[in-house]
């Protein structure tokens, strides 16, 4: 079995086969010799040595005085030469050479091997690369049929590469060993080994070449919102920025357009808008029709998320896209029904009942109300504190908001078991959580004061009135109140007679 343990060594060192897979193949290789051979495999036993350097395979048989069936049994006799102290009823495993097997039945081990070492090759194949669906891979034009595009991969042939028709970008062609950069979209095993199937319309693809032409995106300061693409001819890119000081459009495109020109080449020319996502959805459809310049955007129904774009007469069909290719894109990326007009087509419309930012906030907001908030108080209760520490901070009197700010302030919390990081990061949830409302000037003991002073001054003046002797006068019609000189009464127009009483 020499040639076997050599054979072994192989699969393990260079092939790299693991050990178990290997025993799995070579076992049911020879347990199909043994087959092809005695007509069943259920006596068969395979033992390997310790450090796989051999392998054997033995007949297990009962041990009878007066073999029916040569297969499974064996003449007690013979036995007892073999070990004086077998007995009839013991079973007694008997090496087997497998040189002593007709040709067909190697013929048949072999067959066995190699598929076994065919669906061990093609199983590791698939758990290397089932976890790289969505990663770009580079190959090398093939051969075409039926308009499918077949991509050498290496690993000698063993790893196929399928580039669909429906996953071709429609403009590009290629031939023969023209460098192919794809995404792996789909992992299959088929008959002749593991095949990948690829895409080069996939937005995802887009994605991750951008991602390696802008650190900002790779390092999580810009993120990509969203990417639509007509494959070959235009693609709506989405992004924004964590930071406020980073323009995510500015970073994508860089300095003199570098970084947006490379994506452009990897992708054979193919025109790519890079906007600004932002969460009012007027700002983003204006953003989305790039690079179409709109003046207005009116939203018409926002349940239905239906919208309108007005743009000047020079930038409709810019706004609309040859065959409606831009504002098609623009719907996919907002995911609204946008209707372009020109100025001159909006003035024809009623469009009075609309009010664009009453309908966006409204878009946000299932009912205009005033926000309110639950009142903050103490450390406890900012969302998001270290227990640990708001509770160490109340062991030392200070539980209050009130009270932590102006310790922190004057550099006087001293706690064992709390860092300074600890104290400043108490203090920016405060910032982040708390709004500080300055009392009125006027207090209610001021208020009080004063209504008390209005109305003893409206005393004074009406017992000052008393004093004076003064009359009032009113209409007797309507009750209006009159002086002595009025002829006609202001409020209801009635002639108006005064006579002296003869008391």
């Amino acid at each position: 079995m020499s040639e076997m343990a050599e054979a072994i060594r192989q699969l393990i060192q260079e092939k790299g086969y693991s050990e178990d897979s290997v025993k799995q193949t070579i076992e049911k290789a020879l347990k199909a010799a043994y087959k092809r051979t005695y007509g069943t495999d259920e006596n068969a036993i395979v033992k390997f040595a310790d450090d796989m350097s051999d392998v054997s395979i033995y007949s297990r048989k009962v041990v009878v005085d007066g073999v029916y069936d040569p297969v499974r049994e064996y003449e007690l006799e013979d036995a007892k030469k073999l070990s004086a102290d077998l007995e009839e009823g013991d079973e007694i495993d008997l090496l087997e050479d497998p040189k002593s097997f007709d040709r067909s039945a190697v013929a048949t081990g072999k067959q066995t091997a190699h598929q076994g070492l065919n669906e061990t090759f093609k199983d590791s194949l698939y758990n290397e690369y089932k976890d790289k669906v969505g990663e770009i891979i580079i190959g090398y034009y093939q051969r075409e049929r039926n308009g499918n595009i077949y991509v050498d991969l290496g690993n000698g042939g063993k790893l196929e590469g399928v580039l669909p028709v429906k996953y071709q970008s429609k403009l590009e062609f290629y031939e023969k060993n023209d460098r192919i950069k794809a995404l792996i979209h789909e992992v299959k095993k088929t008959s002749t080994g593991l095949q990948l199937i690829l895409s080069r319309s996939d937005p995802r693809l887009v994605s991750s070449i951008l991602e390696k032409e802008v650190p900002e995106i790779a390092d999580g300061t810009v993120e990509i919102t969203k990417i639509v693409r007509d494959a070959g001819y235009r693609t709506k890119i989405a992004v924004y920025s964590k930071r406020e000081e980073v323009d995510p459009v500015g970073a994508c495109v860089g300095l003199k357009g570098i970084r947006i020109q490379n994506v452009i080449r990897e992708l054979l020319n193919e025109k790519i808008d890079v906007l600004r996502w932002d969460p009012d959805p007027v700002e983003f459809i204006k953003n989305a029709l790039s690079p179409a310049q709109v003046n207005r955007v009116l939203i018409m129904d926002a349940d239905m998320r239906q919208a309108l774009a007005i743009v000047e007469e020079s930038q409709f069909s810019l706004a609309i896209g040859r065959q409606g290719q831009n504002v098609r894109l623009a719907n996919r990326l907002c995911d609204w029904n946008i209707d372009v007009k020109t100025v001159e087509q909006a003035a024809e419309m009623d469009l009075s009942s609309f009010s664009t930012v009453q309908n966006a906030h409204a878009l946000f907001n299932d009912e205009v109300e005033e926000e309110t908030y639950d009142e903050i108080t103490t450390v406890a209760e900012l969302p998001g504190v270290d227990e640990r520490i708001a509770e160490l901070l109340k062991e030392n009197g200070i539980e209050e908001i009130q009270d932590f700010v102006e310790a922190y302030d004057e550099n006087r919390i001293n706690i064992e078991g709390v860092t300074k990081d600890d104290l400043d990061a108490v203090n920016e949830l405060i910032n982040q959580n708390v709004e500080f409302v300055e009392e009125d000037a006027q207090t209610e003991e001021q208020a009080d004061d004063e209504a008390q002073t209005e109305e003893a001054d409206q005393t004074e003046q009406t017992d000052a009135a008393e004093e004076e002797g003064e009359e009032e006068y009113f209409c007797p019609e309507c009750g209006a109140k009159i002086t002595l000189d009025s002829k006609v009464c202001p409020n209801c127009g009635i002639e108006l007679v005064f006579e002296e009483d003869e008391e």
